[in-house]
């Protein structure tokens, strides 16, 4: 019977670094005193207090429950394989070698989770897209980029909120923001943050020529309660009629509300609630927690460049190339990671651009 010792030695290996980058035994002492806060009786008295603390018991819960159910699954194959040498059986070294593909196949996944090393990298995250060069090719650009997302969101279990959106003129958006709630969503989405770039025929063009257009993505965390304090002679409002779905209230009443911090440029909107003042307390805890990520982001700057680091690219470099003539083609420009499939990859399938991208900072952030 051929020996499988090594291979099942391997995935012990990788098994023990899963323990080390998932913290299990922290996780282990996280979980009982998370558990002791959900027994508490007046646990939903603070009900933002009450979902945090069922969020992270989930998030501790699933990664304990994902790594001992990986790990039992590596004793039961190391158990019949031992078995099997003994009585010389070779009747289940297939069964052994499906067992253990689909157990390298789980810890693929599961190493994926070690490539989220921002602080911010399991929150929800808040998605601005905006057209840019390309006239109406750039409308319509941005309003496939928004489906993409929206069809990646829901591939994944993901929720995704619609908190503003601008029509073109002729066709397309002018620009859109979303939250997207998950673990990891945000983690995933920095890959996607920077300028995008479309070449294709126009099919806005009578005369059938081909068109290169922009559109640029923005991601910012969602923070429960981000400690920053916005100076309200900073804030400029604007209202204005919500667009989309919503029946005759939302197309008749100026209730939709944006808001822009002036000193940053920073831009939040919401044109979710029926009432314009609940539109502006959305915008207002977004606006906070833009804010709040730009100083980070100004003070992990300053530190990189302190210790000579080179800024990695991202926000207004070019990043993504979607071709779909001459031929058909999406190349992410940083990872030089790409797919002919360009249909599919407007239908949602980014995980590889993701995967890729994360790799690529892991990376880079390792030769600094």
């Amino acid at each position: 019977m051929r020996d499988l010792t090594d291979d099942i030695r391997d995935l012990r290996r990788r098994v023990v670094e899963a323990a080390g980058y998932l913290k299990v035994d922290e996780g282990r002492n996280r979980l009982v005193e998370l558990e002791s806060e959900i027994s508490r009786p007046d646990l939903w008295d603070d009900a933002d207090r009450a979902k945090q603390v069922n969020a992270d018991y989930a998030a501790v819960k699933d990664d304990l429950d994902t790594h001992d159910a990986i790990a039992s699954a590596v004793d039961d194959i190391e158990v019949l394989h031992d078995l099997a040498r003994e009585e010389g059986d070779e009747s289940v070294i297939d069964e052994i070698d499906a067992s253990m593909a689909d157990i390298s196949s789980r810890l693929d996944q599961l190493e994926l989770r070690s490539l989220f090393t921002g602080v911010h990298d399991d929150s929800a995250c808040i998605v601005q897209i905006n057209a840019k060069d390309g006239g109406v090719d750039a409308q319509d650009f941005a309003e496939m980029l928004l489906r993409m997302y929206a069809r990646w969101a829901e591939r994944r279990g993901f929720v995704i909120e619609l908190n503003y959106e601008s029509e073109g003129a002729e066709a397309g958006i002018n620009s859109a923001e979303v939250t997207i709630t998950g673990r990891y969503a945000y983690g995933l989405m920095t890959s996607e943050r920077g300028t995008h770039r479309l070449v294709r025929i126009s099919p806005f063009d009578n005369q059938g020529r081909r068109q290169t257009s922009f559109a640029a993505v923005q991601v910012w965390p969602v923070m429960d309660a981000p400690d920053v304090e916005i100076n309200e002679a900073d804030i400029r409002m604007e209202v204005f009629r919500a667009s989309g779905a919503g029946g005759q209230h939302v197309n008749k009443t100026s209730s939709a509300v944006r808001l822009i911090h002036e000193p940053t440029g920073l831009v939040a909107s919401s044109q979710e609630e029926r009432s314009q003042l609940q539109n502006r307390e959305k915008a207002l805890n977004r606006l906070r927690a833009m804010v709040a990520a730009k100083i980070e982001e100004e003070h992990q700057a300053e530190r990189d460049a302190i210790g000579g680091k080179q800024a990695q690219v991202g926000w207004g470099s070019q990043i993504r190339s979607y071709v779909m003539q001459p031929y058909q083609m999406v190349k992410d420009l940083r990872t030089e990671v790409e797919s002919g499939n360009v249909a599919a990859v407007f239908d949602g399938e980014l995980d590889q651009f993701m995967e890729g991208y994360l790799r690529w900072r892991r990376s880079a952030e390792a030769d600094d």
